[in-house]
């Protein structure tokens, strides 16, 4: 099995920033073919695809409405993939999962496999 586990939500202005992190344990993937990317659900909307990153590099993902404010990145050695969230707008207010895709096909990958269990980012203004 595969453990992700986020952290780093909590309540911030608007304008301001927050980084989440989410630290994966348990089986391991080959790097080469995995992705991992973060997803949000707010209330009354659908589940919104936020971004995404090949793990070995060379390709990322971001949803239009978090172009240019939000970043995505990991660190291999930690296991852990990050979402740097600046410029935090009350729209950006939802649950926020991390999640992995074993196999890279298209791109940004569809196909995720294992979810953690979300973090709530509330943006007030």
């Amino acid at each position: 099995q595969v453990q992700l586990v986020e952290s780093g939500g909590g309540l911030v202005q608007a304008g301001g920033s927050l980084r989440l992190s989410c630290a994966a344990s348990g089986r391991t993937f080959s790097t080469l073919h995995m992705a991992m990317g973060w997803f949000r659900q707010a209330p009354g909307k659908e589940r919104e695809y936020v971004a995404a990153i090949r793990w070995s590099g060379g390709f990322t993902y971001y949803a239009d409405s978090v172009k240019g404010r939000f970043t995505i990145s990991r660190d291999n050695a930690k296991n852990t993939m990050y979402l740097q969230m600046n410029s935090l707008k009350p729209e950006d207010t939802a649950v926020y999962y991390c999640a992995l895709a074993p196999h890279i096909g298209d791109w940004p990958p569809r196909e995720y496999d294992y979810w953690g269990q979300g973090t709530q980012v509330t943006v007030s203004s």
